[in-house]
């Protein structure tokens, strides 16, 4: 739990109703996901929230699973969802429940309502009652079958528990106002007749609740006292509410709405998502560019910055869209402070010391945290081939370029400065090497190096190199609203992937999976736990050091007026 909380509007109401003494001061929340895909950054916001209102009154969260859709559901996306929460860094204790542990318990709820008369079989199909529904503007009309007697609904309902009707033949409705404004509340489905095997129950039902249904009732069976939705659940509460008056249960919970965390340059739709996977724009859910919490992991995003990005965001009515900056820069601040510090070189160009003994190896010192003493140093062997960046060498160079340049001076990080003396270039005119000299009075913190230059460039070894692939991942899209998109895959950011044959320090021979470190001038890395390998190590750009979107999107507004 933070040190400090800012109190938004649902925790108003909480500490509010625990001062009055609601619910008997006692705060249960619960976290309800269905397990149909993988969970998303929009989710993390409400398991944040969930899991943390509760925790600042003492109070208990469930993670409830609503599994009443078995056509959509799998015990894989179950366990997903589960190793999401706890890697977010909560606990739900032996609160773990689902719907369907409730099945008996609703289906005689759905008994009481029929009996009440406050429900209905209708036998219209699935247009009809579409086309009786109604619009917006106009009110619906009745079902023929929604003036049946009870004991007659009472005998469908039954026969349509012990699977006598196929799939669409009945239904289950509540018997609420055909002419309300707010269409959940005209006449809404409550049970539905799916022959379908249940990942949990088997083939004990083929009659599944609606998720209106089962969502509230839930909540009260749990004691739940306040139901966190996002906004696009305010008009099912009247539907909510409704049925826990019908009911009239032991306790009583009620639903409070939030906006939902819309994210520049992401999806947080499921089936959008899914099409992504399933049409092989990415390699999976848990491709480090998809915005679910198992890519983000895989990614290397810390769990403790998508929780302060979520506190940092807020918790509001409005809705809004985040800038993936924001999420960026919590990520980033996170691994400043906790990384040390390696050399890497993504897109190597070899140089040669002409100058520099040729057998000879020395040994430099580099510090592992520029900020924190504690982390100590590390030592770098020096020799006559190096690798630096091909981005820190051009033949004709602009005035205030100041890496290498023919006859330039560079410093080499914790070592030499060094001047470029020779271009070496393939048959088809590619600079393939550079020959350099060294001036070996120079050397990083030795009493004589107090000549300047103004450039200082990472590089590497080049015999202690450590061959590496080094993924560098981009925005998945080109655009900040990919939802609104007419077809997905054309604004899909081709260049979201770029991999790369990199030469590492030898410090990370023995990178291992759960490890991140700032690569220099490069950004933050860590190994990829899916791809992970001994012998030939794989690793996932993090985050960069700063957004160079921002520049590429003022640059865009700028063109643009």
């Amino acid at each position: 739990m933070p040190d400090t909380v800012v109190k938004d509007f649902i925790r108003q109401i909480i500490s509010d109703d625990v001062a009055a003494g609601k619910h008997g001061g006692a705060v249960v929340t619960r976290f309800p996901p269905e397990p149909n895909g993988y969970l998303h950054i929009g989710h993390a916001k409400s398991i944040c929230l969930n899991f943390e209102v509760a925790d600042e009154h003492d109070g208990k969260t469930y993670l409830r699973f609503d599994d009443t859709n078995p056509g959509r559901e799998s015990e894989e996306y179950a366990r997903a969802i589960e190793s999401d929460v706890k890697w977010l860094g909560f606990s739900w204790g032996d609160r773990l429940t689902h719907a369907s542990d409730y099945f008996e318990r609703l289906y005689d709820c759905a008994e009481k309502l029929i009996r009440d008369g406050k429900a209905y079989v209708d036998s219209l199909s699935a247009d009809e009652i579409r086309e009786h529904r109604g619009t917006l503007t106009e009110a619906g009309r009745n079902s023929p079958y929604r003036d049946r007697e009870v004991d007659e609904n009472l005998d469908l309902f039954r026969r349509m528990r012990a699977g006598e009707f196929a799939d669409g033949e009945h239904v289950l409705r509540a018997k609420i106002d055909m002419s309300s404004p707010n269409m959940n509340m005209r006449d809404p489905t409550l049970y539905r007749i799916r022959h379908l095997t249940h990942q949990r129950s088997g083939d004990d039902w083929c009659i599944y609740p609606m998720y209106d249904f089962a969502h509230g009732l839930s909540d009260a069976f749990e004691g739940i006292t306040h139901s966190l939705c996002t906004l696009e659940f305010e008009d099912h509460r009247p539907l909510y509410d409704w049925l826990l008056d019908q009911l009239d249960l032991q306790h009583r919970p009620h639903q409070y709405e939030f906006s939902r965390l819309n994210l520049a340059y992401a999806l947080t739709s499921k089936r959008k998502l899914s099409q992504l996977v399933e049409e092989g724009v990415v390699s999976g859910w848990d491709d480090p560019r998809m915005a679910t919490l198992a890519g983000m992991r895989r990614r290397g995003y810390p769990a403790a910055a998508i929780r302060d990005f979520c506190r940092r965001i807020g918790v509001t009515k409005k809705g809004n869209v985040i800038e993936m900056a924001l999420l960026e820069n919590s990520i980033r601040e996170n691994l400043d402070a906790a990384c040390e510090r390696r050399m890497a070189v993504l897109r190597p160009l070899k140089v040669v010391l002409s100058n520099y003994p040729m057998d000879q190896v020395e040994i430099v010192t580099a510090v592992n945290h520029p900020h924190r003493e504690e982390l100590g140093v590390r030592e770098m062997p020096f020799s006559r081939e190096l690798y630096i960046e091909q981005d820190d060498f051009m033949e004709e160079a602009p005035r205030k370029f100041f890496r290498l340049k023919p006859g330039g001076e560079v410093r080499l990080r914790f070592a030499y400065i060094i001047r470029c003396d020779e271009v070496i270039r393939d048959d088809a005119g590619n600079v393939t090497e550079l020959h350099c000299s060294y001036d070996p009075d120079t050397r990083s913190g030795s009493a004589s190096s107090d000549r300047k230059v103004k450039g200082t460039i990472h590089w590497v070894s080049a015999q202690q190199a450590v061959d590496a692939e080094v993924r560098l991942y981009d925005r998945l899209f080109t655009v900040p609203d990919p939802a609104a998109a007419d077809d997905i895959m054309a604004v899909v950011n081709s260049d979201s992937l770029q991999v790369v044959a990199a030469k590492l320090e030898p410090e990370l021979a023995g990178a291992r999976p759960g490890a991140a470190w700032q690569f220099e001038r490069l950004g933050y890395f860590c190994p990829d736990a899916a791809d992970f390998s001994d012998t030939a190590p794989v690793l996932n750009r993090v985050v960069t050091l700063r957004d160079s979107w921002a520049k590429i999107e003022k640059q865009a507004l700028q063109q643009a007026h």
